[in-house]
């Protein structure tokens, strides 16, 4: 069994082709502009939307734990009584109330795979892995890699590289691709924003290319973050280094939909007020130039 935060269907920025993706939850990194804050935690959680909220009572009066009481800023969660139970999620009517984390077993997760491959087979696409960080779940994940390998399926991971060598040597092994953000090249830094060095992510990004395994580079460009002229050009001498047949990053330019979220789960976004923006078209452009410059082109979005 292991806890599922989303399953999307018909994705198309999550590698080649049509996909579905599969988002594992748990990641031992805290980004502070995380779009999916729900995938950080490797326990199910509660949201709640409070503007979707009509105060209709139903949760309050069903919960069988005697949680939850509504307010006039709408309903709370007593969480010392609250054991995740789902009941809320269940009845409420305006799907005010959700619960992040289902316990899928790999058998139903591998069926509903399965009933996508017509899309597959049509578009050259496959299943993507992702999260939260899916290398925190070896030994799901490489079952679900070699089932989806038996059946012909085209198989990348979303990942951040943060595990020991031996288990991205393994999921190299059962997977076509992988898809790598690159999010600093100051291991302070990676620290201060992410919560972890970075020391261990380039020493296995380097290891996958020496492997020639096939990865894609993708660069959330945050303005205040990542996005100054010597963070760029080390990215981009770093990846000219590589023996790596793609040459080619994604920058991904920096939007704040992980807000929403925090909100919902009841926890804060960015809570030390780091400065945080969308680059402008003159950052986007030099951070273009730079690549450009070390042989490597550059793809906006996806």
């Amino acid at each position: 069994m292991g806890l599922i935060f989303d399953i999307k269907r018909y994705a198309i920025n999550d590698g080649p082709g049509i996909r579905i993706t599969i988002f594992m939850k748990g990641c031992p990194l805290s980004c502070v502009w995380c779009h999916n804050p729900e995938g950080l935690s490797s326990r199910k959680q509660k949201l709640y939307t409070k503007k979707k909220c009509i105060g209709c009572r139903t949760c309050v009066d069903n919960c069988p734990q005697k949680a939850l009481s509504l307010t006039p800023d709408g309903v709370v969660t007593d969480r010392s009584l609250c054991d995740l139970c789902g009941k809320c999620a269940e009845l409420c009517p305006a799907m005010a109330m959700e619960i992040s984390g289902t316990e899928y077993s790999i058998d139903y997760l591998i069926h509903e795979i399965e009933k996508e491959t017509v899309f597959m087979d049509r578009s050259e696409g496959g299943v993507t892995f992702c999260g939260g960080e899916p290398l925190q779940h070896p030994d799901m994940l490489l079952e679900m890699l070699r089932r989806c390998g038996e059946l012909g399926i085209h198989r990348a991971v979303d990942t951040t590289l943060l595990a020991v060598p031996e288990v991205v040597r393994k999921v190299m092994e059962h997977s076509e691709l992988f898809l790598v953000d690159l999010k600093h090249m100051d291991t302070v830094k990676h620290k201060l924003y992410c919560g972890v060095p970075n020391e261990l992510i380039l020493s296995n990004l380097r290891m996958v290319a020496e492997a020639g395994h096939e990865f894609h580079i993708r660069i959330p460009l945050i303005e205040g973050v990542n996005a100054d002229e010597e963070n760029i050009t080390r990215s981009a001498e770093f990846l000219a280094s590589l023996p790596w047949q793609h040459h080619t990053v994604n920058l991904l330019l920096y939007h704040d939909i992980g807000k929403n979220k925090h909100e919902k789960l009841g926890t804060i976004y960015n809570p030390d007020h780091y400065p945080m923006a969308t680059p402008s078209e003159e950052v986007v452009q030099r951070s273009v130039d730079i690549f450009h410059k070390y042989g490597i082109e550059v793809m906006i979005g996806g």
